[in-house]
């Protein structure tokens, strides 16, 4: 057992831990511990944490607030560099920081390095008052020689005087006696230069298999993600051992380019909708001018998206859009400030766990503003409006929206199968040529599905309704129903320029009477089809069985069979062409005719609001594509983090992925709006599908996820090298689509949310809540019929995952203000489901800063046993020098978060940052 614990501490240990075991390090050896760690890129060359004692400040009355710069120089440089700083410890002469000063091989230190700690007191941490207490100066030689690998430094003043001590001690070199590599396994050396040992647990992880992807190394996530920011930290355990934390937020490529994916796509499904109407031939004078008003706008529309694309384009900027660019026309189609908040667990055993959040500006239209709500409003207006203008309408008939949502459904289904017919058709015709008895019989096989299948399509009465309405709206439309007193029968059709009411005339005029009629005239086309068909299968019949005659007789036929082959290789082509040429014809007339019909039926429909629609319809648009390119930056992590989890990807294929977006937006003023938005887009996710296929190339760009699809919808291609690909199931491997859960639960924490409850409603956040906590369980009653419970992550927690999902229900019927025990079980009941999470608040700058540092170090807590006496202190260490600060300073140019005292003491106790990290700025 001892063996194995060993073994685990050694999996992820890093190689300067096995250089560990000498008093005296030679310069070759130091130079290749300052090298890092092939098998780990994110490892830093050098990490040392740092405590102070006996500081000593001028004024006695007072113990200082203390925080240690780190800033190096490496000759010939003549300068100092700012590296690093740890979090501000307030009230205490022998502070120890939690945050570690970490060095990466970008950093480019070596032996001859100087590094300088620079020892501040901060007197007023809100107005960033501050003054240098002492420094203290070593090089990077001298921490590394030192058998310990520790140093004891004294803090002198500019004066000289000494005002403490500072302890270093180098992480990477700091490890157990009995754990240390024996010296009898010292690295031996060829041609003069060391040669390390490979140990055999370290080169398990080197498989594509591995549970650690980097962000920066990785061949799939580098093509993704970019810009990484890395932190490190040190804490201690309740069972006095230390957890080391590794910190990470990138930004992502995908940004920009799923949204010129998107809009190009957009731009194709209108411009095709505009050719179809166009293709509907000559209409009377009322239908051809509502035809021109409608492709009038339509125009206008696309022109609105070829203006998108072209600014998009053209962008040039960093792959992520600032908080302070978020209402920017040109860019209104890219998430606002999307980034991945990766945070990476290593216990004492070398055991690796990562925790990924994807944080996102909440997906919303902000460059068309909420003064008329946001997208749940709007579209109930626009449904009122399409009901009032049916029941106002002229038309002869209206449409109830079963038949529209069919109606598309069978354009579509016209649009695949007529393709496949044409494509088999061409096969058979292929097979016959070469005279292939096994081609003809598969090929036709499928032909004739194919075909039957189009056929049952056609055959519907909505289709031949619609036909009917088609021909009524031509100039001049006669219909006769053949009989012997077609006179007395006949039924003129006229349109009038006035109205677009179908007239009926004729001495016995009977609607229902040509109704029929016109049923009985669609039949017949579709009938021809089926014939068509029946008449090759017929005759592939004859061919085959003629084919099979001569194998029974003798042999002495065979040498007739040769002479005479040249004549019959042409026969079967000969025989079925003419067949095949009428079965291609019918069939292009029929998905024709059908074709027409649907598109009118859909002109006819949304001909009253068109207006309306198409501009509902780019706001949707336009929230959706931010909500999209989210959704394929977090299945790309999962999935890649996942590659060697056989339990997830069946979950994956089985039951499809759950996305939990968690929102922090008020349900007052703009931010109500914000939130209808957001909660429209997430629930478009459902007519998204994935699909995992191999990759060309190894370039970067041949690992981009490609889109295809239109609003009805979306499919998203995943592109993975093929050593990733061959890891994967054979279900993922065959193409099976990948379907997309998405829950939502909001709950807005800051002073607008106060309001919101005193004075506002708070409605639609309880709504949304609601019908997410249905979704979560209805998708874990799937899991639980289909799945076994070993697919899932193992947890330390004592709370099973009913039990947490009854809390969750208790939580969200409570009617609790401010309810953040809602943000938390969510959070971890979809970890605990293989899910993927996603945090957003308006600029995903403060609040998601409080919220994803507080999920990492409760996450610490209850699943890696950090002791829980140095939570508030880990908490305020990552909120004050962790990557969010960073984020703040990429957004606006300030590490400040944007809030102020006034607004915090709204905030939960839990949500608030510490003291100087926050102030009036740009939001």
């Amino acid at each position: 057992m001892a063996g194995g614990r060993e073994r685990g501490a050694r999996l992820q240990r890093p190689w300067s831990v096995y250089r560990a075991n000498t008093f005296e390090l030679s310069n070759e050896m130091i130079g290749l511990a300052l090298a890092g760690n092939s098998q780990d890129p994110d490892e830093p060359v050098l990490e040392f944490s740092v405590a102070c004692t006996e500081l000593v400040t001028p004024a006695l009355d007072r113990k200082p607030n203390s925080f240690v710069a780190a800033s190096c120089t490496t000759p010939p440089q003549a300068f100092w560099t700012k590296h690093a700083q740890t979090e501000v410890i307030e009230g205490t002469s022998n502070p120890i920081f939690l945050s570690s000063i970490a060095f990466f091989q970008e950093s480019n230190i070596n032996q001859q390095t100087q590094v300088k700690l620079a020892v501040y007191d901060v007197k007023d941490r809100s107005q960033g008052t501050m003054y240098m207490l002492g420094s203290a100066l070593f090089p990077v030689k001298e921490l590394l020689q030192d058998k310990n690998h520790r140093l004891h430094l004294v803090l002198r003043s500019a004066e000289n005087e000494r005002v403490g001590n500072i302890n270093v001690v180098a992480w990477q070199m700091e490890e157990k006696r009995d754990q240390r590599t024996p010296v009898a396994r010292l690295p031996d050396t060829i041609n003069g230069r060391t040669v390390l040992p490979v140990d055999e647990s370290l080169t398990e992880s080197m498989g594509v298999r591995t549970k650690y992807a980097s962000l920066c190394k990785d061949t799939l996530l580098r093509s993704v993600f970019g810009g990484t920011m890395s932190r490190m930290y040190r804490f201690p355990t309740t069972d006095g051992n230390h957890l080391r934390v590794l910190e990470q937020m990138a930004e992502s490529v995908l940004s920009l380019n799923i949204p010129r994916q998107y809009v190009k796509l957009l731009l194709e499904e209108d411009a095709a909708r505009v050719c179809e109407l166009e293709e509907l031939g000559e209409l009377s004078p009322c239908w051809e001018n509502l035809r021109r008003q409608i492709v009038s706008q339509y125009q206008t529309i696309i022109l609105t998206y070829q203006e998108t694309l072209s600014d998009l384009n053209d962008y040039r900027g960093p792959s992520f859009k600032a908080s302070n660019l978020k209402a920017e026309r040109r860019l209104e189609f890219m998430p606002t400030n999307l980034h991945v908040q990766r945070m990476r667990v290593q216990d004492e055993l070398g055991f690796d766990h990562t925790y990924d959040v994807i944080t996102i500006g909440a997906p919303a239209a902000h460059c068309q503003g909420f003064k008329n709500n946001g997208l749940r409003k709007l579209i109930q207006k626009f449904e009122e409006a399409k009901k009032h203008s049916a029941l106002s309408s002229s038309q002869s008939i209206v449409y109830i929206p079963q038949d529209i949502v069919r109606a598309k459904e069978i354009i579509a289904h016209i649009n695949t199968l007529k393709t496949q017919v044409s494509y088999y058709a061409e096969r058979l015709s292929r097979a016959a040529k070469e005279r292939s008895a096994n081609g003809l019989e598969r090929t036709l096989a499928i032909l004739a599905d194919k075909t039957r299948q189009l056929v049952t399509v056609c055959d519907c009465k909505l289709l031949a309704s619609a036909i009917q309405a088609l021909n009524a709206a031509r100039p001049e439309y006669i219909a006769s129903k053949a009989s012997p007193s077609a006179d007395s029968e006949q039924v003129v059709l006229r349109n009038d320029q006035d109205t677009l009411l179908a007239k009926w005339s004729g001495r016995n005029s009977r609607s229902s009477l040509h109704a029929d009629w016109h049923e009985e005239e669609w039949e017949k086309v579709w009938l021809n089809v089926d014939k068509s068909l029946e008449c090759i299968i017929q005759r592939v019949d004859k061919l085959l069985q003629k084919e099979r005659r001569p194998s029974d007789s003798s042999q002495d036929s065979t040498q007739t069979d040769q002479q005479g082959s040249a004549s019959k290789k042409g026969e079967w082509s000969e025989a079925l062409y003419p067949l095949l040429t009428t079965l291609t014809e019918c069939v292009a007339m029929m998905s024709d005719k059908a074709k027409k019909s649907m598109v009118f039926l859909l002109m006819q429909d949304g001909a009253p609001t068109i207006a309306m629609d198409l501009t509902l319809q780019y706001r949707r648009d336009v929230v959706f594509c931010q909500t999209l390119t989210a959704l394929i930056c977090g299945f790309i992590i999962k999935l890649r983090n996942c590659l060697r989890d056989d339990g997830f990807l069946r979950q994956l294929y089985t039951i499809g992925l759950l996305a939990q977006f968690e929102s922090l937006l008020s349900t007052y003023g703009e931010e109500l709006g914000m939130l209808e938005d957001m909660s429209v887009g997430i629930m478009d996710l459902r007519n998204v599908t994935f699909k995992v296929t191999q990759a060309t190339g190894s370039s970067a760009p041949d690992m981009l996820p490609v889109i295809t699809g239109n609003r009805d919808g979306f499919n998203v291609r995943i592109p993975l090298p093929g050593t990733m690909f061959d890891a994967l199931p054979r279900e993922i491997q065959n193409g099976m689509l990948l379907r997309v859960q998405p829950v939502l639960f909001n709950v807005g924490i800051n002073e607008q949310q106060t309001l919101a409850e005193k004075f506002g409603d708070t409605s639609l956040q309880e709504i949304i809540n609601l019908e997410s906590l249905a979704r979560l369980n209805s998708y874990y009653e799937q899991f639980k019929e289909v799945l076994p419970e070993d697919c899932l992550p193992r947890s330390r927690s004592q709370t099973c995952l009913p039990e947490l999902l009854r809390f969750l229900g208790q939580n969200v019927h409570a009617r609790k203000n401010k309810n953040v025990d809602i943000l938390w079980q969510a959070a971890e009941i979809c970890r605990r489901l293989n899910g993927v999470r996603f945090t957003s608040c308006k600029s995903a700058k403060d609040r998601t800063a409080m919220s994803v540092t507080l999920e990492q170090c409760l996450i610490l807590q209850h699943e890696h046993g950090m002791a829980p006496q140095v939570f508030t202190q880990a908490l305020d260490c990552m909120r004050s020098e962790g990557c969010r600060r960073e984020n703040t300073m990429k957004n606006i140019g300030s590490r400040k978060y944007a809030f102020n005292s006034l607004q915090l003491k709204a905030f939960p106790k839990h949500y608030r940052p510490p003291d100087g990290t926050f102030g009036k700025v740009e939001t």
